[in-house]
């Protein structure tokens, strides 16, 4: 089994390096999509989990979302409304696909925050996520042996993945999103895309998300990771060696800390395609890491208390 996962991650950074060599080569820098870490990690390492068995949404969806993000980002200025329609059209795909491909939300808002404006974008985003839904499916082909059942803790990584059911979370969601965007007018770096996809997770599947009782040990994880990925691009320059370096030092950061997290591996590849990677996308990423969390905490408490109300009513 460990065998396999090391594999697994070894391949999922084989194919980043790949994405970032092709950025390199052609001059797309999109072509490095942050969120390929994530995915290509979780579908390798986890061929039997919700983003492997979904190769079509795994292939097509992101690119949807991105060409949403990039309408938006060459029609509005960087600001709340961009923001809310950026992540309502996000939402509203999960929702009615019932997709497990949260990852979708940092495609369509990555344009909005970073002001991605070629028309590349959705393209290149086609190209690398159709490219590693081919790779899953001919993996799948030549795999001799039936996957072993699922374990307590991948049950666990499909339901926090999974679409979120009912409308609860909203409130808290649109909060955290709220302040991140009225910051963001300011400073554009505190739209951190990967962040607003584990708190998706997190607002949407509170009783089973594995970060949601850690939170400090999800700040350690994104804080460390965007710090070795801001090194990474400083010391090798962006390309194939550091955005293989970054993925893997994240993988090594979330097994130390026992976590799983895809998002957080694709905050240390967000360097690759920022202008002027440095300590300020660190303090960024600390900063939204932590109104996330204080975020989080003050739901749970509102939610706690309207059930109290209840009950006693």
């Amino acid at each position: 089994m460990r065998l396999e996962r090391a594999r697994g991650e070894a391949l999922a950074a084989a194919l980043v390096a790949a994405a970032a060599l092709g950025a390199r080569v052609s001059g797309v820098d999109t072509l490095m999509f942050p969120e390929l870490g994530a995915l290509a990690h979780d579908v390798f390492t986890r061929p039997q989990g919700a983003w492997a068995r979904a190769p079509l949404q795994l292939a097509v969806m992101p690119a949807l979302a991105a060409l949403i993000g990039l309408g938006l980002a060459r029609w509005l200025p960087l600001g709340l409304p961009a923001l809310a329609l950026s992540l309502g059209s996000s939402l509203l795909l999960l929702g009615l696909l019932r997709s497990p491909l949260a990852p979708l939300i940092s495609a369509g808002l990555l344009p909005v925050a970073l002001r991605v404006r070629s028309p590349w974008y959705p393209v290149s985003i086609l190209l690398v996520t159709a490219t590693l839904a081919a790779v899953v499916l001919l993996l799948a082909a030549l795999r001799r042996a039936p996957l072993p059942a699922a374990d307590a803790a991948s049950r666990i990584d499909d339901q926090t993945e999974g679409a979120a059911s009912g409308w609860r979370w909203l409130p808290g969601y649109a909060l955290f999103a709220l302040l991140a965007g009225l910051v963001a007018r300011s400073w554009h770096l505190v739209l951190a895309p990967p962040l607003f996809v584990v708190a998706y997770e997190m607002y949407a599947h509170p009783q089973v998300c594995p970060w949601r009782a850690r939170p400090w040990a999800l700040l350690a994880a994104c804080v460390a990771g965007a710090g070795f990925g801001v090194a990474a691009v400083a010391w090798l320059g962006a390309g194939p060696l550091s955005a293989a370096a970054s993925l893997l030092a994240g993988v090594l950061i979330v097994r130390a800390l026992d976590l799983h997290v895809p998002p957080a591996l694709a905050i240390g590849l967000l360097p690759q395609i920022l202008r002027r990677p440095g300590l300020p996308f660190v303090a960024s990423v600390a900063l939204l890491c932590a109104w996330l969390i204080a975020s989080f905490a003050l739901a749970s408490q509102a939610s706690r208390r309207l059930s109290a109300r209840r009950t006693t009513a």
